[in-house]
């Protein structure tokens, strides 16, 4: 396998993906000590990338260009996730008056392919493609509690379990404990783990292997909602919820209409 890697294509989705919400705009510099690339390689690739239409600059600051999204389109283009599970978390929405998103897993962050908001209640903007570590949120330990061993020892080897605030969990063992309890209980909820004020609640997706491959969640703040009202108000519907989705996705539980 060694022999067929293509560290040049490495290198360059490296580039792209040194860009994020915090830091869309980069110097070359920045962008070099990003990637662990030296100066003049990453110049090679971010000029490559204007090139080829995926980064943009002004000469001093590069970002990356609209047509990057063609890169994250290809893939939901070719899943019925999303779009089986848009109106289901419509729906949710209007009976819990809370924000409701699908994520899946990519290596050690979990990424939205779908999300209806209400109110904005963190300080950055969630829209399709944004990623959160997988650790300190309630869909990446659904999707986390249900990995085969060797996958979740693959994403122990990997992940950072970085401190985002005083009550995220930064312990292997810790963490371990909590996905057994996640398995054992059918969901889970991260109360400000992630962000300060944020409480939210997750259950699992099960697609037609039946096997978990996504997670849908309720995020609300935790001056509205207490972890006591989350089980009881949100948690049923939320449930509720992931059962319709997978239904829809026709599911072994639910066989496809002949």
């Amino acid at each position: 396998m060694a022999e067929e890697f293509v560290q040049s294509l490495a290198r360059g989705l490296a580039v792209i993906r040194a860009f994020d919400a915090a830091t869309p705009e980069l110097t070359l510099s920045e962008v070099a000590r990003a990637t662990g690339l030296t100066r003049a390689a990453a110049r090679r690739f971010l000029l490559t990338l204007v090139e080829l239409g995926y980064v943009r600059t002004d000469g001093r600051l590069f970002a990356l260009s609209p047509r990057v999204l063609e890169l994250g389109y290809a893939y939901l283009s070719g899943m019925s996730l999303p779009d089986v599970a848009l109106p289901h978390l419509e729906h949710l929405v209007a009976e819990v008056h809370e924000s409701a998103s699908v994520s899946v897993l990519d290596v050690s962050d979990i990424v939205y392919i779908a999300r209806v908001p209400t109110t904005r209640i963190m300080r950055v903007t969630i829209s399709i493609g944004t990623r959160f570590p997988a650790h300190c949120t309630s869909m990446g330990r659904v999707l986390l509690a249900w990995l085969p061993p060797a996958d979740l020892e693959t994403y122990f080897a990997e992940a950072k379990l970085e401190r985002l605030t005083a009550r995220t969990i930064t312990s292997r063992d810790a963490l371990v404990a909590e996905l057994e309890r996640v398995r054992s209980q059918g969901w889970a909820m991260v109360d400000q783990e992630l962000e300060e004020g944020l409480r939210s609640i997750a259950a699992p997706i099960r697609g037609r292997n039946g096997q978990v491959s996504a997670a849908v969640n309720i995020s609300s703040h935790a001056s509205r909602t207490t972890i006591e009202s989350a089980r009881r108000d949100l948690l049923p519907p939320l449930l509720a919820t992931a059962a319709r989705i997978e239904a829809d996705l026709h599911t072994p539980t639910t066989p496809r209409p002949t």
